[in-house]
């Protein structure tokens, strides 16, 4: 292990939320620990588990770098992130390195996000939003889902010599935040409960603080199974609930942030991939129903100086 001191950047605590997959939580635990750049404190975020998860965590509770967050109830990946975020920012951290339960860094992954931000930001003369890692599937090709979104002068600093491209946004594999970004734009929305939570977050800080960037030598590993991105036209019984929680929190932050026609457009893009496929009416009936509530669905960023929401 490469010999850094917190101190030459400030603290870190990686921020991972689980809910079922002990093996693989596990290994990101390893992964993490094994990082060039360790973090000072990994902050695990239990979503009520019922696999063992549980119990696992209080066994290693008392290790010096971990913090146990065990949530009542399942909240998503959503309510997961935006607990765990506020249980590091009340810790006192500087940086929060957030990931799911089922992402593996490699070992430079954390130092070279560290130290690309860092530079940019003295290049710049201004702060940077957010980092993000270059996410890998287990046989190293892209993984499909997870691709961060460029703008459109994204080799901007790229051409200066930094090996980081600019993004508007990412999805939580492996996210670097500094501490003013959740202090001055809010967490998470809770309320998302899963799909989408990520985009709206970091597409919120580029909305407000300036595009993000992906650091192409900070990589990690998705385990996630069948490598392939989204599409309206493949959704099953098994999976229909979470594409409805996609389809309504998008729709919503179409709908309030970008306008009725960007809302039309998406909607336009569900349904014609849901028609195609000739998916089963009561299917698409379903998600038609989770577009027009994102209409009406317009949750706001709780902060992270608030108390949370006792439990119900």
């Amino acid at each position: 292990m490469t010999d850094t001191s917190s101190t030459s950047y400030g603290t870190v605590a990686a921020v991972v939320v689980t809910f079922n997959r002990l093996e693989k939580l596990q290994r990101t635990i390893s992964s993490i620990r094994a990082s060039e750049h360790r973090p000072d404190a990994i902050v695990l975020v239990d979503n009520a588990s019922t696999d063992g998860t549980g119990e696992y965590l209080d066994s290693i509770a008392g290790e010096d770098d971990i913090v146990v967050l065990h949530l009542p109830e399942n909240v998503g990946g959503a309510g997961g992130f935006a607990a765990g975020l506020r249980r590091a920012w009340q810790l006192g951290h500087d940086w929060f390195w957030i990931m799911d339960d089922d992402c593996y860094p490699e070992t430079a992954s954390l130092r070279r996000l560290l130290e690309e931000h860092t530079a940019l930001e003295s290049y710049r003369g201004e702060r940077l939003s957010f980092s993000c890692s270059v996410v890998k599937a287990p046989d190293g090709e892209l993984c499909e889902m997870n691709e961060a979104v460029t703008v459109w002068d994204w080799p901007r600093y790229y051409v200066k010599g930094f090996n980081a491209v600019q993004v508007s946004e990412c999805t939580f594999v492996s996210v670097l935040l500094p501490r003013w970004t959740v202090e001055e734009h809010g967490l998470p929305l809770a309320e998302y409960f899963i799909w989408f939570d990520d985009k709206e977050f970091t597409k919120r800080l580029t909305r407000v603080a300036g595009p993000g960037v992906q650091v192409l030598d900070s990589q990690v590993i998705h385990d996630m199974g069948v490598n392939r991105g989204v599409n309206y036209g493949r959704i099953t019984d098994d999976d229909l609930w979470k594409f409805r929680y996609g389809a309504r929190n998008q729709a919503s932050f179409r709908w309030h942030y970008e306008g009725k026609w960007a809302y039309i457009s998406y909607v336009r893009r569900v349904v014609l991939q849901m028609r195609d496929a000739r998916l089963p009416r009561h299917i698409q009936r379903q998600m038609w129903r989770a577009l027009f509530d994102g209409i009406s669905f317009d949750p706001h960023p709780a902060r992270v100086q608030d108390d949370p929401p006792q439990p119900r």
